[in-house]
């Protein structure tokens, strides 16, 4: 993996990820996610949930693939999210479910610059 490249204009880094290049993007700052805080995030059309479980930011898709659900409104036990209209559930940090290997979430990398929570985003 290349090392990120900051851009003079913006608060985005390009990174070179599995699946091509992704940038990191601020989404959120420290401030907005204490310990066992959820916080949803549009950008570009996508919507990401962030995560902070015992001080580790953690970004997934936030909707259920299965109708669409909030997955940050969900219960989240351990690293494991509950989605509130069905009861899918997701790893937030690997993005499997128990359903079985055939679902996963999508699950994006984290970096902290400061106090600016910054997610590399496709």
């Amino acid at each position: 993996m290349r090392a990120a490249i900051a851009t003079e204009s913006t608060h985005e880094m390009e990174a070179a990820g599995e699946h091509g290049m992704s940038r990191f993007v601020k989404l959120a700052t420290l401030g907005e996610l204490p310990v066992g805080a959820a916080k949803e995030v549009e950008f570009e059309g996508r919507v990401y949930g962030l995560f902070n479980v015992n001080g580790e930011i953690l970004a997934i898709d936030a909707i259920c693939p299965h109708q669409g659900g909030p997955l940050v409104d969900g219960s989240l036990e351990g690293t494991m999210v509950t989605c509130p209209w069905h009861g899918w559930q997701f790893d937030i940090k690997t993005g499997k479910t128990p359903l079985g290997p055939k679902i996963k979430q999508a699950v994006f990398a984290v970096k902290i610059e400061g106090q600016e929570v910054l997610v590399a985003v496709p």
